[in-house]
């Protein structure tokens, strides 16, 4: 391939290194004065355009004045050869309507450095000097003095078009030689394109139907979410008493609240979980089409689905759903553009960024294994620990009800003011069921605590004198509540039974008096 060399002709230069000088001429100093001379001709030579650019305007302006003079006297022509007329006041008449109003008299202000010497004057000034000019040309004593006068302007008006071609023409040979050599001023950016690739909007997935939910009666005691026993953290009973009962809505913040109850893995999410443990490079490229499986939600999914997964005895799919839920960990913590980064690390065989993660991994697993022993150990040995004992308040007398008495809160009385404080200690879960004045809220709240909790605050409950109900409470949870209530309510029976036997016997004795008196 030939190449073309012509292109750097256009460079102007001050040093080149095959440069000769006389031995009796410093190098340096011969081409600071060739720079120096390289700068004051571009310096000139731009001036001098400056300058004709300037010209060209003035001369412009100008010669539009000089059309409307003639103009005005081509119109008034016949007014010139009528006798007696004064060829001075004519052509100051014409002078005038070919004015105006001077708006735009004064001509445009001169770039910097551009005829400093001098200031021009205004276009009427100009035109008042030229019809002096064509005046003093024409003489005193002419006959047709109207055609010399249209001879003379129209002299004037040939001389300014000729200066602008002249102008012109010297305007171009300076802008050619400018043109010729590259120079710094010259560089500019020829086009500029920027691209910013957007990830395309995926349809969103489809809610979920919300199925029908049956209310127990203590929500507490069914299954809870195996996952949540690993923390040793955990809140405790007491806690989640505290939690506001669930009411029916269709508002997002319920929605929510149901969706953090059932932490699973959407389906994006199970699709990464089949992924072989290994397989980085599938595993960044559904990342990288799929940025949305990095949420926080989908990797607590993953660790409940291997949970899961080693409770039903499968080991091997646990260990890649706890690989894979990690591996989302590590990518969302150190952003998106930590991603490429994170895998090629880790597939760097001896980064200590593979060994950290695989210890993590490992261990994970290890103490999901360890707890989902214990469960199995602990459901193998005693099958009914699942049954959790609780405290409930129930009416001995089926007749009787208990009923809900809340402190004032504006308490006078010193009793009043010892019940409210007791109230005010109580969780706001609790004070809004005991506020409902429905015991079902009450037994609700309270399964939701440990039996020590639930016996304490039943004691705070009577100490403030908030329930009427007797001294004794009986668990209904228990097989000894049960035969207990079972007694208390045969025993009750017995009682109406004979109550209603013995108004039965003394009506009968009412009815033989009566007879025996008549």
């Amino acid at each position: 391939m030939v190449v073309n060399y012509s292109k750097w002709d256009a460079l102007e230069l001050s040093d080149d290194s095959d440069i000769e000088v006389h031995p009796n001429v410093d190098k340096r100093s011969f081409i600071r004065a060739k720079q120096n001379q390289i700068h004051q001709q571009r310096f000139e030579r731009r001036h001098q355009m400056d300058t004709y650019k300037y010209e060209r305007i003035l001369n412009d302006g100008l010669l539009q004045r000089i059309d409307k003079l003639l103009a005005s006297l081509r119109e008034h022509g016949q007014q010139a050869t009528t006798p007696g007329q004064n060829p001075d006041e004519f052509m100051m008449q014409a002078l005038m309507d070919s004015t105006g109003d001077g708006a735009d008299d004064e001509p445009p202000k001169p770039p910097p450095g551009v005829h400093k010497q001098t200031q021009e004057p205004p276009y009427s000034v100009m035109m008042a000097s030229l019809v002096d000019q064509v005046k003093k040309n024409a003489g005193d004593k002419s006959q047709d003095w109207f055609e010399t006068y249209v001879k003379g302007v129209e002299g004037h008006k040939t001389k300014v078009e000729n200066l602008q071609a002249e102008l012109q023409q010297k305007l171009a040979e300076l802008e050619k030689e400018e043109g010729k050599k590259i120079t710094s001023d010259s560089i500019h950016t020829g086009f500029s394109v920027s691209s910013v690739s957007k990830e395309k909007e995926k349809p969103k997935p489809a809610a979920k139907p919300k199925s029908e939910a049956v209310e127990v009666l203590n929500p507490a005691s069914l299954k809870r979410d195996e996952l949540n026993q690993m923390d040793s953290a955990a809140p405790s009973s007491g806690a989640e008493a505290d939690v506001d009962e669930p009411v029916k809505s269709t508002s997002k913040a319920a929605e929510d609240d149901d969706d953090e109850e059932h932490i699973e893995p959407s389906e994006l999410g199970k699709a990464f979980a089949k992924i072989k443990i290994g397989d980085y490079k599938e595993c960044l490229q559904f990342i990288s089409a799929n940025h949305e499986v990095v949420a926080e939600r989908e990797t607590d999914g993953l660790l409940v689905e291997g949970f899961n997964a080693q409770m039903d005895g499968r080991p091997d799919y646990a260990k890649q759903c706890i690989h894979q839920a990690l591996l989302l960990q590590y990518c969302r913590s150190l952003g998106r553009d930590g991603v490429g980064l994170f895998f090629k690390r880790i597939t760097t065989p001896g980064h200590q960024a593979q060994k950290v993660f695989q210890d993590d991994v490992n261990s994970t697993y290890a103490r999901i294994r360890t707890r989902c022993a214990e469960l199995a150990k602990e459901k193998a040995s005693n099958p009914k620990s699942v049954e959790t004992e609780q405290i409930q308040l129930h009416a001995v007398d089926p007749n009787t009800s208990i009923h809900i008495n809340i402190p004032s809160a504006s308490p006078t009385e010193d009793i009043e003011i010892k019940a409210r404080k007791i109230f005010e200690t109580f969780p706001p879960g609790l004070q809004r069921a005991l506020e409902s004045g429905e015991l079902d809220r009450v037994n609700e709240v309270l399964g939701k605590m440990s039996v020590e909790e639930a016996e304490e605050v039943v004691e705070k409950l009577g100490e403030g004198g908030m329930l009427s109900v007797e001294e004794g409470v009986i668990d209904g949870t228990t097989e000894e509540g049960r035969e207990k209530l079972k007694e208390l309510e045969e025993k009750a029976r017995q009682e109406k039974g004979a109550a209603e036997a013995a108004g039965k016997y003394g009506e009968a004795d009412e009815t033989q008096v009566a007879g025996v008196d008549d």
